[in-house]
């Protein structure tokens, strides 16, 4: 599609925007920036008039490719405070990786609406276990070895890349429920998303070579403009949220962000 300047322009300051917020909002509250990067950019692309049936795609490419810089610094900056569980990211990474895949190809094949309805339903759950969640729940003290650890590690990186995210939004609250403590829980999780970010970005960059109706500056489904604005803004707003965590109320900002979440997440729905 052909853009004006001022299109143009208006898309550039839309993903710098979506960089910055969800930079502030991995420090402040420790999600995974693509359950931001995700709606700013579907709702950017929107009012720039790009077509319904690639519009997720884009938006969900373009934040797998952010998420594997992130991640990388995220996991890097974890496991220097000893705050990555080196065994139990061993383990699950590798099936993390292999539902990326399965799910990368399932995501291509869908069609804009229903993944646009994908992401809204599942980011509905996201914002009522922020809103009404504890940290202190548990399903078990210890995550499950051998062949069950498959299914729970398969089907966070399956879900996680058709909905563009790492692995925080889904795999944090998933390993606190498992027993792992809430810090470790976040650095654990930062590892698969590297392990889920990486085949998801290289597949729908593959899977949307070609497709009409894509904005300018794409590669594939990932919109290469949008990775080189978005990662410098969140690289830079990510220390400041991690400094105002400190200076306001963590369950005022969760249940803020959980609204926040719950109503983008019904309009994308309703958009479906």
């Amino acid at each position: 599609m052909e853009l004006t300047a001022a299109q143009l322009a208006l898309l550039a300051l839309t993903l710098v925007a979506a960089g910055g917020v969800a930079g502030l909002l991995a420090g402040l509250l420790g999600v995974g920036g693509g359950i931001v990067v995700v709606p700013v950019l579907y709702y950017g692309f929107s009012a720039l008039g790009v077509d319904p049936a690639v519009r997720t795609h884009v938006a969900v490419g373009t934040s797998l490719a952010t998420v594997l810089v992130t991640a990388f610094r995220s996991v890097r900056s974890h496991h220097a405070r000893g705050s990555v569980d080196v065994e139990v990211l061993r383990q699950w990474a590798p099936a993390a990786a292999v539902g990326a895949v399965l799910g990368t190809a399932v995501a291509a094949a869908l069609g804009g609406r229903a993944l646009t309805g994908l992401f809204g339903t599942v980011a509905l759950g996201v914002s009522l276990y922020m809103a009404f969640g504890r940290e202190h729940w548990r399903l078990a003290e210890a995550p499950p070895e051998g062949p069950a650890r498959f299914p729970i590690a398969g089907g966070i990186g399956f879900v996680s890349v058709m909905m563009g995210l790492g692995g925080g939004t889904l795999g944090v609250p998933s390993l606190t429920l498992l027993g792992v403590a809430i810090h470790r829980a976040v650095g654990t999780a930062a590892g698969l998303g590297l392990a889920i970010a990486l085949p998801g970005a290289i597949g729908l960059a593959a899977a949307g070579m070609g497709v009409a109706g894509r904005p300018p500056g794409c590669l594939g489904y990932v919109n290469v403009l949008g990775f080189a604005l978005i990662v410098p803004a969140t690289w830079l707003t990510a220390p400041v949220g991690a400094a105002w965590a400190h200076a306001i109320s963590r369950k005022a900002l969760r249940r803020a962000f959980a609204l926040f979440l719950g109503v983008t997440a019904l309009r994308m729905i309703a958009g479906a």
